[in-house]
């Protein structure tokens, strides 16, 4: 049956948590899109900025489907979340809904180890993976529910005593039941954000990872650019390992480390980055990462809506970051995200909020929890409370402005509540 025209399309946004907030309001600013948000949480931040809220979870699929045909969709995304995407991409295939992945390619990108498996086969560099009982496994060495993001049943274990227990945590937080045992690569944490147009891989910004140490192991701590490391490796590498799970359409955000042979890839994700990362593509090169993802949901990006040739990163020497140029012409500068790491309690007010945002190069501060939440130990990225995003005229300025606002938030804590 045939669409009615109406004023405004509809775009089904799964999730509307802090991961999706960037996306919800490029949608929300749009007078053209009405913005149907789902999210379990009844008191997730997202839904003041959708037109409607369904009080759903993202990985209800059944649920999601009943409520895209009900409301008859122009468009499905899912920004920041993992198992989303492959609901999204089933559900738009099935309803007839334009989409930039398939339900293959959405599968995929939605397990660890079939992407390892797509990974090998493209000969593309990637953590390797081992059987649990080789003796030659290595240590310290990974493990993770495949199936799963945010540190969920991830675990670096040190030593082979620890293994059982990693792996007992690993297979109880899969979905399927399922874990994953690989290397430990020594080395930086960087990520590559970029869209895929017609088959063509673009780059948007490298920037380096810095993450907390154990028991916080993989939890991002800031997202720092331009990197200081050579990027046009990371580059090619991240292109590859893109375009072996078939992604030749909307945005990717994929993880790598510098090991001593080069760049491997630990992981790849068909979406938005959940750190925010496409506000600080937008602070730093000025495009709009969270606005194309819109339009890839609604099936409208062509080549030529999409500004090519200026997205590819110029290249550096190694070290040499604070001296590479903006590809826009812009000139040298910095943009970094800094998250905020509470204190263990019940949450009773947040305060210098306003003192924060106020200091030079704070584009905005976010509190992702309200009074009365209960902070437990830090551990995964969902313990984080926040985030800073902040500009300056370099990488170094951009960190230290970010760090100073969030010096400035305070969070006031009942620890008795803990």
């Amino acid at each position: 049956m045939a669409r009615r025209p109406r004023a405004r399309r509809r775009l089904l946004v799964l999730g509307a948590g802090p991961a999706q907030l960037g996306l919800l309001q490029a949608a929300r600013a749009r007078v053209d899109l009405e913005v149907i948000a789902v999210d379990r949480d009844p008191q997730a931040p997202g839904f003041a900025l959708a037109d409607e809220r369904a009080v759903l979870s993202s990985e209800d699929e059944d649920g999601v489907d009943r409520l895209a045909r009900a409301r008859d969709v122009d468009g499905i995304v899912s920004p920041g979340a993992d198992w989303p995407v492959g609901i999204a991409a089933r559900v738009a295939e099935r309803i007839g809904l334009a989409h930039p992945i398939d339900a293959r390619t959405g599968s995929l990108a939605t397990s660890k180890a079939r992407q390892r498996e797509a990974f090998a086969a493209a000969r593309v560099p990637h953590a390797r993976a081992f059987d649990p009982r080789d003796p030659a496994l290595p240590f310290p060495c990974v493990v993770k529910a495949p199936d799963r993001q945010g540190q969920r049943g991830l675990t670096l274990v040190q030593r082979r005593e620890e293994l059982d227990a990693a792996l007992g945590t690993a297979a109880a937080e899969s979905r399927g039941g399922g874990l994953l045992v690989e290397e430990h690569v020594q080395g930086p944490e960087v990520t590559v954000n970029a869209v895929s147009v017609e088959g063509r891989f673009l780059a948007l910004t490298v920037t380096d990872r810095l993450t907390a140490d154990p028991p916080a192991f993989g939890v991002a701590l800031a997202h720092v650019w331009p990197s200081l490391h050579d990027v046009e490796p990371v580059v090619d590498v991240a292109r590859s390992a893109v375009e072996a799970l078939g992604i030749r359409e909307g945005p990717s955000y994929t993880q790598l480390r510098l090991g001593r042979d080069g760049p491997v890839t630990i992981e790849v994700a068909a979406r938005l980055g959940g750190g925010h990362d496409a506000e600080l593509c937008r602070a730093a090169t000025g495009v709009d990462l969270n606005g194309l993802a819109v339009d890839f949901a609604l099936g409208s990006v062509a080549v030529g809506s999409v500004p090519v040739g200026g997205l590819t990163p110029a290249t550096h020497r190694h070290g040499d970051a604070s001296r590479r140029t903006d590809p826009f012409g812009v000139g040298p500068h910095g943009a970094a995200i800094l998250f905020l790491v509470p204190p263990q309690g019940e949450l009773v007010a947040v305060e210098g909020v306003a003192e924060a945002e106020a200091l030079p190069g704070v584009e905005w501060v976010r509190v992702y929890r309200r009074p009365g939440h209960v902070f437990g130990p830090f551990r995964r990225g969902v313990d984080r409370a926040g985030a800073v995003l902040a500009t300056g005229g370099g990488r170094e300025e951009a960190l230290e402005r970010g760090r100073r606002a969030a010096d400035a938030v305070r969070f006031r804590i009942d620890a008795d509540a803990s």
